[in-house]
C-alpha cells in the first residue's frame, strides 16, 4: 500500500514541486492552504491534487496518515497542524523530509548567500547532460527541468541549502537539516535582517554548518569571500577541503569565454562571481567523479538560472535584462558583471526594493555603493509593500546617502517608473531590472519592443 502524506500549505513554490515529486513517485498526496497562486494551482490541479477549496480543514488529518509536511507559511495555531499533533501523526518540515528520503544517498548541499541557485543549477545542467543518475532540490524552476524536486531511488542528491527557518516550529535554518556529505560554500554577505539581527548572528549559522561536516566529507569552499575562507582555513574536523576562485576567462565582443588548456569554450553566464560560481560547480561535479573535459562539454550548452541574467529583449547595440538581485551582495555583482561584459555601453540600473531587510532604514548601509558601476541609478518603492511590513517609507535623500549615490533617482508609482523608461532611447544602452519580486507585474510590452524593433 502507499504511503499518505498531506501537505500544510501546499501552494508553495518549493512545497508544490515536492508533492508533485511525490505523486510521480507513487505516493498517496493530499493537502490545504488558504491561498494558492499560479503556477502552482494549475500544476496541483492538473495532478488532481489542487484542493477543492481554500482554507484549513482539521477533518482532512486523520490516523490513517503517513505523516504531514509543514510549510513556512503555516502559522503554529494552525487548525490542520494541532489536529496532526492531537492525533501524534509524524510532521515533517520540508527539509527532515528531504532527509528521510535521502537518508542512504550521497548528500551535496550548495550553501551561501548568493549564488546557490546558479550553482545548483550549473552542476545538475552537467549530470543531467551526461544522462546520470541524480535527485535534487533546487530554489527556482530551472530550463530542463520540469519539477524543482526529484527523490528517486538515484545514488546521490544535489541540494541547494538555504539558510532561512525551517518551519513555524523549527526556528533553526533549513541547511541544518540535510547532514550533507559534501557542502559547497560561495560567499556570506547579511542577509534576512528579520531573522538574524546581527551579522555575527547570520555568520554563526554559517560556521555550525561548516562543524557539522563528516570527518569522511568534503568542505568546497570560495577562498575570494573573506568569511568563507576563514571558516576553510580552520580545523573543525578530518574533512577533505578545496578551495576554489573565478575560473579563468576573457571577454571578447560581448562574449565571455572559459580558458581552458585545450582551447577558449563560449559561455552564456557572465561576471566575475558567475565565473566563481562556475569553478564551484566544477569542483563538485570532480568530486562525484565527472571529469573537467566532460564538465567543459556540458557547461558551453548551460543558458542560466531564471530570473538570473534573464534577457528579455535585445538588438544589436542593447539588451534588456531582468535578475532576481535583491541583497546587497547580489545587487553590486550584478552591476558589476553587465557594465564589465559591456563596457562601452550606458547602463540603466533599477532596483525594487521589495523584501523585509531591503526596506529597513537600519539594514539600508549595507548597499552603500553597490550600484556604483551603473551609469544611472532607479528605485522603486512600493509604499503598500513598506506599509504591510509595518516599516517607513525611505525618502529619496535617505536612500541617495545609504546606496552613497547623490543622483540615485527613486520612483513609487509603477507607473511613473514605467513611463520614464519608456522616454528613453536606449541607443548603446542596456537596461536591467532586479528585484525579488515584480514591479508590481509592471507591462513590459512596450520596452520589450525598444529593443527588438532596434535597427
Amino acid at each position: 500500500m502507499s504511503k499518505k502524506y498531506h501537505f500544510i500549505a501546499i501552494g508553495g513554490s518549493v512545497m508544490h514541486n515536492l508533492a508533485l515529486s511525490m505523486v510521480a513517485k507513487g505516493y498517496e498526496v493530499s493537502g490545504s492552504d488558504d491561498e494558492i497562486y499560479e503556477p502552482s494551482r494549475t500544476r496541483l490541479d492538473n495532478a488532481g491534487i489542487l484542493p477543492a477549496e481554500k482554507g484549513w480543514f482539521p477533518e482532512k488529518i486523520h490516523p490513517g496518515l503517513d505523516g504531514i509536511i509543514l510549510g513556512m507559511h503555516a502559522r503554529e495555531e494552525n487548525p490542520e497542524l494541532q489536529a496532526a499533533l492531537e492525533l501524534g501523526i509524524p510532521i515533517f518540515s520540508f527539509p527532515e523530509f528531504i532527509f528521510e528520503q535521502s537518508r542512504e544517498k550521497k548528500r551535496i548541499v550548495i550553501s551561501g548567500s548568493h549564488g546557490k541557485t546558479t550553482i545548483t543549477s550549473m552542476i545538475l545542467h552537467v549530470l543531467k547532460y551526461h544522462g546520470l543518475n541524480f535527485d535534487y532540490l533546487v530554489g527556482a524552476q530551472i530550463e530542463g527541468f520540469d519539477l524543482m524536486v526529484k527523490l528517486s531511488d538515484a545514488p546521490i542528491i544535489i541540494i541547494e541549502g538555504d539558510e532561512y527557518l525551517t518551519s513555524p516550529m523549527d526556528r533553526r535554518p533549513k541547511f541544518f537539516h540535510y547532514h550533507h556529505d559534501i557542502l559547497l560554500m560561495s560567499g556570506i554577505a547579511w542577509d534576512h535582517y528579520n531573522v538574524f539581527p546581527t551579522f555575527d548572528n547570520y555568520l554563526q549559522q554559517f560556521k555550525t554548518l561548516v562543524e557539522m561536516t563528516p570527518d569522511e566529507g568534503k568542505f568546497i569552499y570560495c577562498e575570494r569571500d573573506p568569511e568563507v575562507k576563514k571558516l576553510g582555513e580552520a580545523n573543525f574536523g578530518k574533512y577533505q577541503k578545496t578551495s576554489y576562485e573565478a575560473h579563468p576567462y576573457d571577454i571578447v565582443e560581448g562574449i565571455t569565454y572559459l580558458k581552458t588548456s585545450e582551447r577558449n569554450i563560449p559561455i552564456a553566464v557572465f561576471g566575475e562571481h558567475n565565473l566563481q560560481n562556475l569553478q564551484g560547480a566544477m569542483e563538485v561535479c570532480q568530486a562525484i567523479g565527472v571529469s573537467a573535459p566532460a564538465f567543459y562539454d556540458a557547461i558551453q550548452h548551460f543558458k542560466g538560472a531564471a530570473k538570473r541574467q534573464e534577457i528579455l529583449a535585445k538588438a544589436e547595440d542593447r539588451i534588456f535584462f531582468r535578475d532576481f538581485a535583491h541583497a546587497p551582495s547580489k545587487l553590486k555583482a550584478t552591476v558589476e558583471a553587465v557594465k564589465s561584459q559591456f563596457p562601452n555601453r550606458k547602463l540603466i540600473a533599477v532596483q525594487e526594493l521589495h523584501t523585509y531587510s531591503s526596506l529597513n532604514k537600519d539594514f539600508l548601509a549595507n548597499y552603500a555603493h553597490t550600484f556604483d558601476a551603473a551609469d544611472e541609478a532607479l528605485i522603486y518603492l512600493n509604499p503598500k509593500a513598506v506599509a504591510l511590513k509595518k516599516l517607513e517609507l525611505m525618502s529619496e535623500e535617505t536612500l541617495q546617502d545609504g546606496f552613497k549615490r547623490k543622483d540615485l533617482k527613486l520612483f513609487t508609482v509603477m507607473e511613473e517608473l514605467k513611463d520614464y523608461l519608456e522616454s528613453k532611447s536606449f541607443d548603446s544602452t542596456n537596461l536591467l531590472l532586479m528585484s525579488s519580486g515584480n514591479y508590481d507585474d509592471m507591462e513590459l510590452t512596450l520596452l520589450k519592443n525598444k529593443f527588438n524593433q532596434a535597427e
